[in-house]
């Protein structure tokens, strides 16, 4: 087992209360392992393929790499959660941006600084985007039904990007823990959260972001926290609990169906006819 960092000690101490509630060995838990970014392997792979969109979080690949993808036709988007990561894709080589609000459910795209304060709300956002670049860009965050999609276009928006609301279609794979806590009352409260990862991201507010506080300054560096908290999580769900889970949801979950994602698409764009 490799060695225990010190940010991974400071984040098992923290955890240590639950750990003993749990009667969980921390000495047994493997440290994170690292988490590769975007390789030459990676493109290697997916040129067999020539997906023609590759979409990317965190900002963009090596220059050389973004060219490999762009070499068998494919487009390429990227998340900007601010003007300034808007103008940053454009100038590096995105096809399109996607304007992700505050709003948006999962890790936030932010890549240029660590300052939350800096995100904006969709709304906010997408009109400075849409005037800032000449690149399409598509709205993210909060977007969970046709209004939605139409408010979107109205201020610019090319395209609009939804998530959150096909967590509860058939085809996706959200756990039954997950799928509970977006079909009560809790999904109305959601915050962002450091402690599954270690990078921002939101989700719905459960015991653990209560008690630790969402964020926590003692949890790693993405994606360095997720070990430490894993088996809490694991040990939780076997008992039908999301309170260490990482339940990712936007601030909008209103548009939740448990219908198939075709049929939810089809209501989504049904304004647009």
């Amino acid at each position: 087992m490799p060695p225990i960092s010190d940010g991974d000690a400071a984040w098992r101490a923290a955890l240590a209360p639950y750990y003993r509630e749990f009667g969980i060995d921390a000495a047994a838990i493997a440290s994170a392992p690292a988490r590769l970014p975007f390789s030459a392997e990676a493109a290697e792979l997916l040129a067999e393929f020539r997906p023609p969109v590759v979409s990317f979080h965190f900002g963009l690949p090596a220059p050389e790499l973004l060219a490999r993808v762009k070499a068998w036709g494919a487009k390429v988007l990227a998340n900007a959660t601010t003007v300034e990561e808007a103008l940053w894709l454009e100038a590096h080589g995105a096809d399109a941006i996607i304007a992700q609000g505050l709003e948006a459910g999962g890790h936030r795209g932010i890549f240029l600084t660590t300052d939350l304060s800096t995100q904006l709300g969709t709304f906010a956002l997408l009109p400075q985007v849409v005037q800032a670049v000449r690149l399409p860009v598509i709205a993210a965050g909060g977007i969970a039904d046709a209004n939605g999609v139409a408010a979107a276009l109205a201020l610019g928006a090319a395209g609009a990007q939804v998530g959150t609301a096909y967590l509860l279609c058939p085809e996706a794979s959200t756990s039954a823990v997950h799928r509970a806590a977006l079909k009560s009352a809790a999904a109305r409260h959601t915050a962002m959260t450091n402690l599954f990862s270690g990078g921002p991201a939101r989700g719905i507010v459960n015991r653990v972001m209560r008690e630790l506080g969402p964020i926590s300054a003692a949890a790693p560096a993405f994606p360095l926290a997720s070990a430490a908290i894993a088996p809490l999580r694991a040990h939780a769900e076997s008992t039908g609990s999301g309170d260490f889970s990482p339940l990712w949801s936007g601030q909008n979950a209103s548009g939740c169906q448990e219908i198939p994602a075709a049929a939810l698409t089809r209501e989504l764009a049904a304004l647009l006819r």
